[in-house]
């Protein structure tokens, strides 16, 4: 079974588009659910050339039970992150469900540091991000055989 991936973004989804932009590139018939805290943010996520996409508390926690992977930001899992947009409930979903996660250590959390953690453009970031992907998408292929 091919493996599926949720893009987990929200505001105006502008991080999600350029990370499901890379993954499409890399990874053409890699099943991409886009999963916003809003509508603009998965429709922006949508534009990417995601799979499928789902707005709300609701649609994220019931579309994560079919993700084998998800990413995004660290924000993902701070609860009341994007200016309350990623409720409690987004981020224990998140953080509770077995999908590998891979994120991006960024936080619009003014009272949240991240230390120790090497600036880099966000393109670059994303480039290693994919390159993540691609080894557990290889790890999780080897399993199925």
């Amino acid at each position: 079974m091919p493996a599926k991936l949720a893009v987990v973004d929200g505001q105006g989804g502008g991080i999600g588009f350029q990370i499901i932009r890379y993954l499409r590139n890399k990874f053409p018939q890699l099943e991409i659910i886009a999963l916003g805290t809003n509508a603009v943010a998965t429709a922006n996520m949508m534009k990417a050339q995601a799979n499928r996409g789902a707005s709300g508390e609701n649609a994220l926690k019931y579309s994560l039970r079919e993700a084998d992977i998800v990413v995004g930001t660290l924000s993902i899992l701070i609860p009341n992150a994007m200016m309350g947009e990623l409720t409690p409930a987004m981020a224990e979903a998140i953080a509770s469900c077995p999908a590998r996660k891979i994120l991006l250590p960024l936080v619009n959390q003014p009272e949240t540091e991240v230390l120790n953690i090497a600036t880099e453009p966000l393109p670059h970031m994303i480039e290693k991000l994919v390159a993540r992907v691609g080894e557990i998408l290889k790890q999780l292929e080897e399993g199925d055989q």
